[in-house]
């Protein structure tokens, strides 16, 4: 039996920044957000800690937050793009403020902005030290929960897209408590988070599996640079999972990265030291450990008996695992991030297939390129998730029929699951080449064997394809067979062979 439901406006699937960002700006067209968790869990919004990077300063400007976004993304960031971004940037924060979002202020009420990696200047506009994601979209759930033309539909799994027979995209499969649900609409966004979970080893929740970007290339949408993972330098190395993370702001703040022996290492391989990009560091800390001189980061003289009070998520979370970082170094490991590909889009968030668009993390705006700028997606998810939101809210057209049977994509149970994290974290982490790559591929095929083609899988076999064809080193992507960045950036544009298509009634 089959639930239809038909909806005259847009449906979000996904309730952290993005998605929740674009329901508000779709208004007044009505607008249903489909959340596989109840609000305000599940989101890796909520686990950001650094804040939002914008021009907020009187010595910052739209075009250096640009320049530095851009040498981050290592080549392949799209200029155009990123200065759309960087010139929306500082109205987006001063929206969610609007909204109630409690960002840190000084006496005279101007943001309160941290210095992260590889930013030029101090402008990562942060809420309690390190408490922003939580704090900003708890205000976003409140407005959108009181906004009259947003309902929402909680515990729902979207499990595969409607599609006529042109590919164009008119409604999505859900899976609510066993009840099979179709969702008839008028233009469907995709903010459904990241991958990380994919991952032995994250910092993002264990839900974050990639599905709707695995649900989307299923269908037949064009995917963006899905090789390139970010790895977080300084996940905590407490055998938690997800790892607790050490938010790049303590290194602003004049913490040390040092090895067993107490010595610095980071001046060693950059000479911007723990302030490097984040794929630099991240590659000194996983060398360090390979090396088994071990990483651990140093706040004692930065921070001391401020630590508290400065970085109160950290401190809890290291004294949940026994260790007080005012006197103690804090063990730390690379752990999986964000990832800079996904579902390719254009300005205004619309995907390769006709009324389909997407935001936040599962998309590929093209401002990221190689390796993400600290702090840079909760500003993303705002600015790109209003503009899908207002893109999807003009979308018409005739309504697509119900297909035939319903397409309900196999999920990956949770030994599968746990073999492809062991699997994805040993042969596409922080350190690649040829034969792991190709062992993985092997692998992803003896799990599809047993399980179907899952979402999870299909995401790991663009990740592990795309890594094995870009031979460079670039960004997030280190090939050790491969060293050497080539000397034209060219970004991976890739879609899945042999889309799923249903025959409607």
């Amino acid at each position: 039996m089959v639930t239809v439901i038909r909806h005259d406006g847009p449906i979000i699937i996904g309730a952290g920044l993005a998605g929740l960002c674009a329901a508000l700006a779709a208004a007044p067209r009505a607008t249903l957000v489909v959340s596989p968790f109840p609000l305000g869990t599940g989101a890796a919004s909520a686990w950001a800690q650094g804040g939002m990077a914008a021009a907020l300063a009187e010595n910052d400007a739209p075009a250096l937050h640009a320049q530095d976004t851009l040498l981050a993304g290592d080549g392949l960031s799209d200029p155009a793009i990123v200065e759309l971004l960087t010139r929306e940037g500082p109205a987006a924060v001063h929206s969610l403020a609007a909204l109630g979002a409690p960002f840190d202020r000084d006496a005279d009420g101007c943001f309160l902005l941290n210095l992260e990696a590889a930013h030029s200047r101090a402008r990562v506009a942060r809420v309690g030290g390190d408490g922003a994601g939580k704090a900003i979209l708890a205000a976003v759930i409140e407005a959108a929960r009181t906004a009259p033309h947003i309902r929402f539909l909680e515990d729902a799994r979207l499990t595969g897209l409607i599609q006529d027979d042109n590919g164009t995209v008119g409604g999505v499969w859900l899976d609510r408590d066993s009840e099979i649900v179709a969702v008839l609409a008028q233009g469907v966004i995709l903010a459904t988070g990241g991958l990380g979970g994919l991952y032995a080893v994250t910092s993002n929740p264990s839900t974050a599996l990639g599905e709707g970007l695995g649900v989307a290339a299923l269908a037949g949408a064009a995917i963006g640079d899905p090789e390139f993972v970010q790895f977080h330098p300084t996940g905590l190395d407490v055998a938690a999972d997800p790892a607790p993370l050490a938010s790049e702001a303590l290194r602003g703040e004049g913490a040390t990265l040092v090895n067993a022996d107490g010595q610095r290492f980071m001046p060693h391989y950059s000479g911007l030291g723990e302030l490097a990009p984040r794929h630099i560091v991240a590659q000194a800390v996983h060398a360090e450990r390979a090396a088994k001189r071990g990483a651990y980061l140093d706040g004692r003289a930065a921070l001391g008996e401020r630590f508290p009070q400065a970085f109160p998520a950290l401190f809890a979370g290291c004294q949940r695992h026994g260790i007080d970082p005012r006197i103690a170094l804090i063990p730390v490991a690379p752990s999986a991030h964000y990832h800079m590909g996904g579902i390719v889009t254009d300005h205004h968030g619309a995907a390769t297939l006709g009324g389909l668009f997407a935001a936040g993390e599962c998309a590929s705006t093209g401002v990221h390129g190689a390796n993400r700028l600290a702090s840079s997606s909760l500003l993303e998810a705002a600015v790109f998730g209003g503009r899908a939101g207002r893109a999807a809210a003009v979308v018409s057209g005739p309504t697509i029929r119900v297909p035939k049977t319903p397409y309900l994509a196999p999920k990956l149970p949770a030994e599968g699951l746990s073999e492809l994290r062991r699997c994805l974290s040993r042969d596409a982490g922080v350190i690649r080449d040829a034969v792991g790559l190709t062992r993985l591929l092997e692998a992803i095929d003896a799990l599809e064997n047993r399980h179907g083609r899952a979402a999870p899988l299909a995401v790991a076999r663009l990740i592990a394809q795309a890594a094995l064809d870009r031979r460079e080193s670039r960004g997030g992507h280190f090939r050790a067979d491969y060293p050497d960045k080539a000397a034209e950036a060219v970004r991976t544009l890739t879609t899945l062979q042999s889309p799923i298509r249903q025959a409607a009634e």
